[in-house]
């Protein structure tokens, strides 16, 4: 009798798994229908295609080259970052309506980049263009 009691006892301990396991596969299934449904926000770049045209540009546009290891050339010659502006708005001074735009190398960060935007639109530049490739 006391055998059969042990083995009763043993039964009864035993932990049924099925249900735990109901829900940890509704869980995934929520959390991949949430997933697909979250959009992380970026910023949209549309760059012109290579094939185009590029636009005209004239002896009076403005410059800036930034190069992969970040430094900043305009009028060929090597400029510090915090200098931008001012030599932007010197040379805004005799023709205000003069196209800006910035040249970037691979490796250009992002930092230097958007330094050099503020910088031009700071010193009264309307409107600044990256172009698709450099022209030769």
């Amino acid at each position: 009798m006391r055998k059969r009691n042990r083995q009763l006892d043993a039964d009864e301990a035993e932990i049924d798994l099925t249900p735990m396991l109901d829900v940890v596969f509704i869980m995934l299934i929520f959390f991949i229908v949430v997933a697909s449904f979250l959009r992380e926000s970026g910023l949209d770049v549309n760059r012109p295609d290579t094939n185009q045209n590029p636009p005209e540009s004239d002896a009076t546009s403005i410059t800036v080259t930034i190069t992969g290891d970040d430094q900043i050339w305009m009028e060929g010659r090597l400029i510090d970052i915090r200098a931008v502006r001012a030599n932007i708005a010197r040379l805004l001074a005799s023709d205000p309506e003069q196209s800006f735009s910035v040249i970037t190398n691979t490796g250009a960060t992002s930092y230097a980049i958007l330094t050099v935007t503020d910088a031009a639109l700071d010193a009264g530049v309307k409107q600044v263009s990256w172009p698709a490739e450099k022209k030769q």
